[in-house]
Formats: structure tokens, sequence, C-alpha cells
């Protein structure tokens, strides 16, 4: 009887060793980080690398993402991928990056702004960005190209950059679960992405180039938290997804940048200003999207 109690013990702690032994389901999180949205940003002398103000604002934009890392492994990822994602994309400070981030930095890439993202990912973050282009009281709002990008439709809704970027991601089905940024960008994330989205305002815009911010320890903590918070919850997000066929209006600022545009097979214009093209592939639609906007660009 002594025997079996002891062999029953053994077994016990042996199946305890071998559960620790267990490697841990892997949670991996993605981040795209721009700049326009961060804490204590409110002018675009801040976000050009050719102003003395660049300096500072770079290292607000690294202590919110790195706030939001925390956050995310406290509750519990496994492993977290950042893509600088404003203008060069050289914007992190890479060895101020928490150092369990993986970091994607420089430009051009294919996926832009979502460069990395794949159905390996559980989740997606958008930190620090900013509301679509005609938003009052926003901060620097604009879509991808303030000097280009009138606005752009996909399958008849205008879409601010969350939404474009955020299909990118329910193209791989992986959710949005946070976005970072001034109140009418958390109010454009919960309108495009959904009530689950959580949003963290750590400014609220009085204008295109003044806010009330938070007191910065706020700020970093509330990025935290919501971090924590939206990864528990991440099952129960839904991916935003675009239905195919995807229709693009792309709408310029002026009509000769839409006449650039229309050089290019298979994009026709609706008035104009505005380039309309089709695809039955969200990410092909997107890339020619983009190269569009770059075709103007160089005008």
């Amino acid at each position: 009887m002594k025997k079996n109690v002891m062999l029953l013990a053994s077994l016990v702690i042996l199946a305890g060793l071998c559960a620790a032994q267990q490697p841990k389901p892997k949670l991996k999180v993605y981040i795209s980080a721009d700049m326009e949205g961060v804490w204590g940003i409110v002018h675009s002398d801040q976000t050009s690398p050719e102003s003395p103000e660049y300096g500072p604002a770079r290292k607000w934009m690294t202590d919110d993402v790195n706030a939001v890392i925390v956050g995310l492994f406290e509750g519990g990822a496994t492993e977290v991928v950042v893509n600088d994602s404003h203008g060069g994309m050289r914007n992190l400070i890479a060895d101020g990056l928490d150092p369990r981030a993986f970091l994607i930095s420089g430009s051009p890439k294919t996926l832009s702004m979502m460069q990395g993202i794949d159905g390996t990912f559980q989740a997606c973050l958008f930190i620090g960005y900013h509301a679509k282009a005609g938003t009052e009281a926003a901060i620097l709002d604009h879509t991808i190209s303030s000097s280009v990008v009138y606005s752009i439709r996909v399958n008849g809704r205008e879409m601010p950059e969350l939404g474009l970027n955020g299909a990118i991601a329910g193209y791989f089905n992986v959710p949005v679960i946070m976005v970072s940024g001034d109140t009418a960008l958390c109010g454009q994330a919960k309108s495009v992405l959904g009530a689950g989205t959580v949003g963290v305002a750590v400014k609220d815009a009085v204008g295109r180039y003044a806010a009330k911010m938070l007191p910065r320890d706020d700020a970093c903590r509330l990025l935290k938290e919501g971090a924590k918070e939206a990864l528990l919850k991440c099952a129960s997000v839904k991916p935003f997804v675009v239905q195919p066929p995807c229709r693009f209006e792309l709408e310029f600022h002026t009509s000769g940048q839409a006449e650039v545009a229309w050089l290019v097979p298979g994009v026709t214009r609706a008035d104009a200003r505005t380039a309309v093209f089709s695809n039955g592939d969200y990410l092909e639609g997107f890339r020619l999207l983009r190269a569009l906007i770059a075709l103007a660009s160089g005008r």
C-alpha cells in the first residue's frame, strides 16, 4: 500500500514537471507605429527630420511604443514586432526600444505601414495614429499624403489610414485590438473597426495644430494598461475585412495628379480629380493605390 502511494506521488510530481516544461503557446503581436498621434506632438515641425523639434518627438514616440510593449508582455505576449510607419520610417530610436521587441525600420516597404504582418499574428495595434483628411479638431489630419490625397473610398466608404491598414490586418485574419492618438482618431477607430477595439486618447485636439495633453505619466500608464486590457480580450475582437471585389476611389487635390494616375492601365476617372479601379484581391488593390499616390507625389 505504501509503495502504491509513493508511486502515485511520484507520478503526480512527474506530471507536474512535464507540464511545466511544455512550451508556452505563441502569442505574436504586431504594432504599426505612426507619429502624428503620439503624445506631445501638435505640429508637422515635430515630425520632420529637418526640424530641431524632431529629436524630442522621436523620444516621445519611442516612449509611447515602449509603454504599449510593456503592457503586451504583461498581458501574455510572447513576441512583439514593431513596424516604424511614419514618413521615411526611421523615427523610432532603435537602441531605446524595449529590447524584447523586433523592429522593422526604413522604406520603401511593400506593405508600407503594415510591413511584416501575416497570419501568424494573433493581434495588431495602431499606435500614434491620426484622423483622416478633413476631420475637424484633429491633430495633423490627413490620409497617407497631405499634399496628394483629398480622400480615399473603398467600396463606397471613405477610409482613414486606420481603415486601410486595418483591412490589411483583416486580410490575414488579424484583429486590430487597440489604437492610440487623439480623441478624434479614437472615435474613428470605433466607427470603422468596431466597438471591440480599445482606444487610448493621449491628447484632445482643439484644432489641427493644438491639443490638450494628458500628464505624461498618465498617458504612458493608460497606454500600458490599454494594451494589456486589449490583449486579454483579443479573442472577442473580430478582424476588419473588406469583402471583394474591392472598388477603390482615390480623390486627388488637383486634376493634374489624377491625370498621372490615369496613365496606369486599369485605372479610370470618375471626374477631373478622382481615379477609380477595382481588384478582386484587397492586398493587390492596396499596393496599386500606394503606387498611384507615389506617382502623383513625384509630379
